[in-house]
């Protein structure tokens, strides 16, 4: 399971126009970065930016980190261009905003292959609006390039109409039904970012919901909160031991041909030695990103 399970613990935006922030991007504890070439770029800035992101991306300099370009919608003007460039730059995926519907990834998919994009190239949907998240399970099933749903609380709750509350009551059915849609056909997905910075505490409380909510991870905007994040999406020390224990229970009780297993005095079903096997996984695999 090791080789199919990858950290995605800490996903920061990085501005595809401030070359000073790609570059220290290099440095940083991040499980994987979005080249950014939407929100964060003004209009007059675009060209450069995707010029910029694209030279990092070719330039391998950034270990075993994911890389992720984000494009700029297909209906404005710089959107076809974005991902014809971003198909042979060496990213990992592109992620697509405002996505609607299987067609909108099968438009994608298509410029990608045009563009000569190796099958490795993933897409990630960013799923931010009323009606892409009720044509979530539509999409989540529409292409084997699409690996993974980025939630983009900020647009649905512009969207929506609603708040920005701490407990995120006004999207919780949007996340939910993102969280359903990517299980359903085995996505990663993603918690959308934290807009006050400075809280740190409104931070750590916000990704420790994303964790009991069944989040993968969570995405960034500032390196401020790339640790909170890594430690809370992380398996404890105390989480790993008692999945080592279940695994080696369990594989005891199948030599032996015994049926029912327990560990600490608790029946263990083949669901909590799934989960077991997965936080040692992810403990290994973020081992290894780390050692890179």
């Amino acid at each position: 399971m090791s080789s199919t399970v990858r950290p995605r613990r800490s996903v920061l935006y990085m501005p595809g126009a401030n070359t000073r922030a790609l570059e220290k991007a290099r440095t940083l504890s991040a499980d994987a970065l979005i080249f950014d070439l939407e929100d964060a770029v003004a209009p007059d800035a675009k060209d450069a930016a995707r010029a910029n992101v694209v030279a990092a991306a070719k330039s391998r300099t950034y270990g075993k980190r994911e890389i992720a370009i984000r494009c700029n919608g297909l209906t404005t003007p710089w959107g076809k261009t974005d991902v014809a460039a971003s198909a042979t730059s060496g990213a990992d995926a592109v992620l697509v905003p405002k996505v609607e519907s299987a067609a909108d990834v099968a438009s994608i998919v298509s410029l990608l292959d045009a563009s000569g994009a190796p099958p490795s190239m993933a897409v990630w949907a960013m799923m931010e609006t009323p009606r892409g998240i009720l044509r979530a399970e539509e999409i989540a099933g529409s292409h084997k390039r699409l690996q993974l749903f980025v939630m983009g609380t900020n647009d649905l709750v512009k969207d929506m109409r609603a708040r920005h509350t701490p407990m995120r009551l006004p999207i919780v059915t949007a996340l939910g039904l993102g969280m359903l849609a990517a299980r359903a056909h085995g996505l990663t997905i993603l918690d959308g970012v934290y807009n006050d910075i400075p809280d740190a505490e409104g931070f750590r409380e916000a990704c420790r919901q994303g964790l009991e909510m069944g989040f993968d991870g969570k995405t960034l905007i500032h390196p401020s909160q790339i640790e909170p994040c890594n430690e809370i999406f992380a398996p404890s020390t105390a989480e790993l031991e008692t999945a080592r224990r279940i695994v080696a229970a369990f594989r005891a009780a199948q030599a032996e041909g015994k049926g029912v297993v327990t560990v600490d005095g608790r029946m263990i079903e083949n669901l909590h030695v799934e989960q077991a096997e997965r936080a040692l996984a992810l403990a290994a695999a973020i081992k290894a990103l780390q050692a890179a």
